[in-house]
């Protein structure tokens, strides 16, 4: 449950014991085949259990915590992976998979190359000339509209492009307002591709109350990524920084 911890294990070699996946669960191709259970926050767990499985695997933010319970009592070894809020933890997540799946050096490995390509992040962000201000937006539809603060994966992100988090001042996810768009002074917005399709395109986005009002606006200056590429922090994050840079840094 969570689709970068199934992408990692994939990534390790055991892409052929899963038996389902929840539906964020997009990448690679194989996984996204797999029979789903339903989205991570929300889960069942008679979906899960019809799969028979001995393991289940799940990022931090799956639940409810009574269908996690439900699956220990039913017999089910259930093993929960943090979500990175800081560069160290990228790594570790790839580690703490691998322990739990019986893959420990496999883990090793990749949390090793891992770890290289972000120090290789690091230093080009820290050579970066100029920090824009970047505001990262999650959205699903006007009703449903995050901003990520600090100690977020979404700052995280920033950092590792070498850009400034327009809403540093905040902490965590919090829901859009007017009154924090305006004050972001975002000069850019940083939205996942489905999200921003949600809200109708870029006009959609800058009709924001807010949003209308922010240097981004008057330039249309709006980079949408594949979503679990872009969330996902996980085997493919030097591709996902490559992807928001080439567009923020143009």
């Amino acid at each position: 449950a969570g689709g970068p911890i199934t992408e990692i294990v994939f990534a390790l070699g055991a892409g052929g014991e899963v038996v389902g996946t929840d539906t964020s669960s997009t990448f690679p191709a194989p996984a996204a085949a797999l029979p789903k259970f339903g989205y991570q926050r929300q889960l069942a767990a008679e979906g899960i259990l019809s799969l028979t499985p001995g393991l289940f695997l799940a990022s931090d933010e799956a639940g409810p915590p009574e269908v996690l319970e439900h699956l220990r009592q039913a017999g089910v070894r259930v093993a929960t992976i943090g979500t990175p809020k800081e560069k160290a933890a990228i790594a570790k997540r790839v580690v703490d998979v691998g322990e739990a799946i019986g893959a420990a050096e496999a883990g090793k490995r990749l949390a090793s190359e891992l770890e290289t390509a972000i120090a290789g992040l690091t230093k080009r962000a820290e050579a970066r000339s100029s920090r824009p201000r970047v505001l990262f937006l999650y959205a699903r539809g006007q009703g449903t509209m995050m901003v990520g603060g600090r100690n977020t994966s979404a700052d995280l992100i920033l950092e590792l492009a070498g850009c400034t988090n327009a809403a540093a001042e905040l902490s965590g996810f919090v829901p859009l307002t007017p009154e924090a768009a305006v004050a972001s002074k975002a000069e850019v917005v940083l939205v996942p591709e489905k999200g921003l399709a949600s809200l109708g395109g870029k006009t959609g986005l800058f009709a924001t109350p807010g949003l209308a009002e922010t240097p981004a606006a008057k330039g249309e200056r709006a980079v949408a990524v594949d979503d679990l590429l872009l969330l996902g922090l996980g085997p493919r994050v030097a591709e996902a920084i490559d992807a928001v840079a080439a567009q923020v840094f143009v």
